[in-house]
């Protein structure tokens, strides 16, 4: 009778330990889940990391020269210099459409003169 009892005693121990792997702190199914989680937090780190170094790239050409303000100038803020005129050439949206398949491949003839 007494053997019945360890017997059971064990079982009991072991659906208990067998019960927290599953669904205790630390189970399998949260594991799982902090790893992905982990896996999310490494790419979204890795591209603030990247983010990062482009915007230190741009504060030192930024301390380096002149030649980065002024284009940023130019492109952004569509400075020009004293003495210079700034021609802006818009295409119709129709030869945009058309002209799209001639931009990608070879290049347009020279105009006749």
């Amino acid at each position: 009778m007494r053997a019945r009892w360890i017997t059971a005693l064990l079982l009991a121990l072991l659906a208990v330990v067998h019960a927290d792997i599953w669904w205790g702190r630390g189970s399998i199914f949260q594991v799982e889940a902090l790893r992905r989680e982990l896996a999310e937090l490494e790419q979204a780190n890795e591209a603030a990391r990247a983010r990062n170094e482009r915007l230190a790239a741009e504060v030192r050409d930024l301390q380096a020269g002149l030649e980065t303000i002024e284009e940023i100038a130019r492109q952004e803020l569509g400075m020009v210099k004293p003495n210079e005129i700034f021609v802006h050439i818009q295409v119709p949206v129709a030869a945009r459409e058309g002209g799209a398949a001639s931009a990608s491949g070879a290049a347009a003839p020279a105009p006749p003169r």
